[in-house]
């Protein structure tokens, strides 16, 4: 009997009675969908949109979260790993470039702190290809990250611009051609830290769980009430029903409730009862154009205190010369009242009126506009040349709950109440997987279902993914950008 035929025997036994309800069709309850329906659990998801994984802007894995200086080393050696296995697992989602992380001269931190970090994660890496040669995801360990003085940098500017980087070097030659070398402090630091298609992923989502006959995928559906039962929950949903051109309720039963309700995570917790302190951010990226951009740029990096007018400025590039900005600053990706926290009365932090409303009803151009100049500006001091850099479309917007009070938190996944009941809070998209691993250990552990196998591949766990179509994928994700107003560059591979 092969490995294969042997899971399959196993995932027969598992109850038909085990039904779980999956409130949330973001990063996390996707997630959580195709892990648990490739398991052959009975799945309902419940998103009340029209489309899966909509939500805060997600641009790349953090692989070794080198992006957060103040981070813990244990953090980062998590998201290292979390992003090892989510690219196992969903190869279709990455955008393939590595990430320069520059720091200016005015800024308190100095490159030469990040090197004893950069050692420890590619150590770790090398010890993960080690251990199973299918690790080798971010390149050769060797190559995990490269170090770049200014005169090698003046070097490379004099270097003709490559149309398919094949080298760290090839990768670094925009960069160094195009950023004010007088600004930096030295070295700069190229690292494997590839880039994550929200709208691929979405499609993934929605291809993977379409296929799945134990998954029932529940759109606009809005949740309104969850109410304890002796064995279980009843799950109530408002949906548009057109038979009757009105509002409909519908009710479902299942055996165990996961709340992957991103930013009203803490709506469900006051409805069972089940009190958690959180926090919740709003955020925003913005979408630009920049048609005199030269050659295939990495993503870049330029560290700056958060909050403050020198804020981290954040460069990702996609195809077609398209590129998502981040600035730190309370004038660009934050917001003076984003930052909003739990209380005693209730789990759920209240943001202000005017940013519900923008997640809601979207944002005014005039908003647009602003905010989006001002990101260009804050690139444009490093980057001079991206002056000419225009506004493509809305920002990339949303909230983000994180577990506790640490607002630097970047490695959550799931914590649980009773023996029925998880709360799925992922922070960064790379944590999503091994969450739901963790939901999976407490099915079995509460005995809903019969234990799985252990220690296998993420390729056997999840064929339906492995084996869905790339140009399938890429169809459905540009469609997706299209239908939420955005530019289809942003769902394409970067080739």
């Amino acid at each position: 009997m092969t490995q294969q035929d042997f899971r399959q025997q196993i995932i027969e036994s598992i109850s038909p009675s085990c039904r779980v309800g999956i409130i949330g069709g973001g990063v996390a309850g996707s997630t959580a969908a195709m892990r648990l329906s490739e398991a052959g659990i009975v799945v309902t998801l419940f998103e009340s949109g029209t489309s899966l994984v909509n939500g805060p802007p997600i641009c790349h894995l953090h692989a070794g979260g080198n992006l957060y200086r103040e981070i813990s080393n244990q953090q980062c050696l998590t998201l290292l790993a979390q992003s090892i296995d989510m690219l196992r697992a969903f190869p279709n989602v990455a955008n393939v470039r590595p990430t320069v992380i520059a720091v200016p001269k005015q800024d308190s931190g100095s490159p030469s702190d990040l090197l004893p970090r950069l050692m420890l994660l590619q150590q770790a890496y090398q010890d993960l290809v080690t251990e199973d040669p299918r690790n080798t995801v971010l390149g050769n360990p060797a190559e995990y990250f490269k170090t770049y003085d200014r005169a090698y940098l003046e070097h490379l500017a004099l270097q003709p611009l490559p149309s398919d980087p094949q080298t760290l070097d090839d990768w670094m030659i925009p960069v160094a051609k195009n950023v004010s070398l007088d600004r930096f402090q030295y070295p700069m630091i190229l690292v494997q830290e590839c880039g994550l298609s929200l709208f691929r992923f979405a499609a993934t989502s929605a291809l993977s769980l379409s296929a799945q006959p134990n998954t029932n995928l529940l759109f606009g559906h809005r949740v309104t009430k969850v109410i304890s039962l002796e064995k279980g929950w009843l799950i109530q949903a408002q949906y548009w029903n057109e038979a009757i051109s009105d509002w409909s309720l519908a009710e479902y039963e299942v055996d165990y409730l996961i709340n992957a309700a991103g930013y009203q995570t803490g709506t469900i917790d006051d409805w069972v009862k089940q009190p958690q302190t959180r926090l919740v951010e709003f955020k925003a990226a913005y979408v630009t154009q920049w048609l005199e951009c030269e050659g295939r740029w990495p993503e870049v990096i330029f560290h700056g205190e958060r909050g403050t007018p020198q804020g981290m400025a954040q460069l990702t590039p996609y195809a077609d010369n398209y590129f998502q900005l981040h600035g730190m600053t309370q004038e660009i990706t934050l917001f003076n009242d984003g930052l909003v926290r739990s209380t005693e009365k209730s789990s759920q932090p209240a943001l202000p009126e005017y940013l519900t409303k923008r997640i809601s009803q979207g944002w005014s151009e005039d908003e647009i506009n602003e905010r989006t100049t001002r990101a260009v500006h804050h690139v444009e001091q490093y980057v001079p040349n991206f002056h000419s850099a225009t506004c493509a479309g809305k920002p990339l917007f949303g909230a983000q709950q994180v577990p506790g009070n640490d607002i630097s938190l970047r490695a959550a996944n799931v914590s649980f109440s009773g023996s029925d009941y998880a709360r799925l809070e992922i922070v960064k998209a790379s944590s999503a997987l091994s969450a739901a691993d963790e939901i999976l250990k407490d099915l079995e552990h509460h005995s809903l279902i019969v234990p799985l196998p252990d220690n296998e591949p993420r390729e056997v766990q999840l064929p339906i993914v492995q084996g869905l179509s790339c140009h399938d994928i890429y169809v459905m994700a540009q469609a997706l950008a299209i239908e939420r107003g955005y530019p289809e560059s942003l769902a394409k591979p970067m080739s």
